[in-house]
């Protein structure tokens, strides 16, 4: 008969190696404790007393960061990567290849600062492809001149939707905060797109809905140029304003996008847009790509007296500014640097509040680049930058995309809310188009 075997036995430890004493098993245990005991003693003398000689190698397993900005950096950005709000590589796509999708290889170095490789070095979760068109070189005081912006933006989105899906083991189309982060879990790089100037929608509403169905989540009210819903704030001092602001129709502009759940971007409007923006939209807003004008003054950074009315207080608004590294935008010429872009995030941070600052780099979109900041692989330098200043890993996950999430989850429950309320479509019709007959007026069929 076999002797039953004893729960206590290690299955490993055969009769031979437990001795004739049988006492074997016990003993190795307690060598095994002891040693165990006196290695972890060790570690915590190490880490205490020397965490800055011996502490960064052993940090991820503890569940700290390393001293080092630079492995704190990319520790970060592990568990919160970047979420940029501001990309232009589908202009890019446009001007050095004609929209030709296939004629670009993404795994491979592109000419601007933007490729899958340097994507994944910049530890990039996500980011809104901006889909631009400049304004038109002549335009009537009306806004009626003819052009091709309608088409030519959706050629962009086009562009965007057709690199998405031709690498789907790096990008995946994202519609919600939700999804987001779900393509972050998952691994994959998180794609939306927005829409870079209220002249892209033909003067009309309707435009934008159909946007929306393709995929758009954010508008930016304007570019350098005013249009029929807002005044822009150009991009040198001295824009004249033509509607003091919003428009009528810009209201109704605003009132569709907070309806369906597209995100107002403030960036590129006047002062008095912003301002009239953030007390009529219902929902959180954006900008999603500008900087502080207190510390450099142009006319597309945001001054302070606006960044005052950004949070949730009685008279404020839910917002992120995602700061713009162009160099045009961030120092005086010659001097931009990282330190430079740190010290706009910093601002913001500390005249509205860290978890209402975020990162909209620009990248593809500008033709210089701040020195450090040179693409999207060197956003560890600025998260580095910030850390050796004091910035928590917490404030820095919101800098790097929580912020944004927030807003976005925000103006998601908002258009929820109109909708479940049964609030109708926007129908207004700029006043001014003479190709669709007035209320009232004789209709020949």
């Amino acid at each position: 008969m076999s002797t039953p075997t004893n729960g206590e036995r290690a299955p490993l430890l055969g009769d031979n190696e437990r001795g004739q004493s049988g006492a074997g098993p016990s003993k190795a245990r307690g060598v095994i404790w002891s040693l165990l005991t006196l290695l972890f003693l060790v570690a915590t003398v190490l880490l205490v007393f020397f965490g800055k000689v011996f502490g960064d190698p052993f940090a991820p397993w503890l569940g700290t960061l390393p001293s080092d900005p630079n492995l704190a950096a990319l520790a970060i950005l592990d568990k919160a990567p970047i979420i940029d709000g501001h990309i232009d590589l589908p202009i890019l796509v446009r001007s050095a290849f004609r929209n030709n999708v296939t004629a670009i290889d993404l795994k491979t170095k592109m000419p601007g600062h933007v490729d899958i490789p340097r994507l994944r070095k910049g530890k990039v979760g996500g980011f809104f492809w901006s889909a631009y068109v400049s304004c038109p070189a002549f335009e009537s005081k009306d806004f009626l001149s003819a052009t091709w912006r309608v088409r030519d933006t959706l050629e962009q989105i086009d562009v965007s939707r057709l690199l998405i899906a031709k690498y789907p083991d790096t990008f995946t189309l994202a519609l919600t905060s939700d999804e987001v982060k779900s393509a972050i879990a998952a691994g994959k790089i998180a794609s939306l797109i927005g829409i870079e100037g209220g002249h892209q929608l033909g003067n009309s509403i309707a435009v934008l809905r159909q946007y929306f169905a393709l995929g758009v989540r954010y508008v930016t009210l304007t570019h350098t140029c005013h249009n029929a819903f807002a005044d822009s704030c150009g991009l040198l001092p001295g824009m004249i304003p033509y509607h003091g602001g919003l428009s009528s129709l810009g209201k109704a502009l605003i009132a569709e996008m907070n309806r369906l759940g597209v995100l107002v971007d403030l960036s590129h409007t006047s002062d008095a847009t912003a301002r009239q923006a953030l007390a009529y939209s219902k929902a959180p807003v954006i900008w999603s790509h500008s900087s502080a004008r207190a510390v450099h003054d142009v006319p597309r950074n945001v001054p302070d007296d606006i960044l005052q009315l950004i949070g949730t207080a009685e008279g404020q608004t839910d917002a992120v500014v995602m700061v713009n590294f162009a160099p045009f935008f961030v120092a005086v010429p010659g001097n931009a640097t990282v330190l430079s872009v740190a010290d706009h995030v910093d601002h913001i941070a500390e005249v509205a509040g860290k978890e209402y600052v975020g990162i909209g780099s620009d990248f593809d979109g500008i033709g210089d680049v701040p020195v450090g900041l040179e693409d999207v692989s060197k956003y560890p330098a600025l998260i580095a930058e910030l850390y050796r200043r004091g910035w928590t890993k917490y404030e820095l996950a919101g800098l790097t995309g929580a912020n944004l999430l927030r807003v976005m989850a925000g103006a998601e429950k908002v258009a929820q809310e109109l909708q479940a309320a049964g609030t109708p479509p926007k129908f207004d019709i700029y006043e001014k188009r003479k190709d669709i007959p007035r209320r009232g007026s004789d209709v020949e069929l």
